[in-house]
């Protein structure tokens, strides 16, 4: 059993949108710090955004104003709706679950790409 599967990536114009979504299963979902990484071709792996169990979000500079992290307990799923896209947010996106802010994530998705392009 896969604990986080990612669905929603695709190919879509500079400044349009997309909404991915990560279910959980066979984890205590409620209990861990959600998040959405990214790597793009020849860099490394960033932090886009995460949800604490409280509800509380944190965001790169770099998506700021742009993306929204959100995560319903209940569904144990995890949703980046992401608007006004740019060529730069072009990456494999990949979901997380990490105990707490100072820990490495003990869950990885399988990632799913995002291709902005005209």
């Amino acid at each position: 059993q896969v604990p986080l599967v990612e669905s929603g990536g695709g190919l879509v114009q500079p400044g349009g949108s997309l909404k991915l979504s990560c279910a959980s299963s066979g984890i205590s979902f409620s209990f861990y710090v959600m998040g959405w990484y990214r790597q793009a071709p020849g860099k490394q792996r960033q932090l886009v955004a995460d949800s604490t169990t409280d509800g509380s979000t944190n965001y790169a500079d770099s998506v700021k104003g742009r993306f929204t992290i959100s995560r319903d307990n209940a569904k144990k799923t995890i949703y980046l709706q992401m608007n006004s896209l740019r060529p730069d947010d072009t990456a494999v996106y990949y979901c997380t679950a990490r105990l707490n802010y100072a820990a490495s994530p003990s869950y990885w998705g399988q990632g799913t790409q995002v291709t902005v392009s005209s």
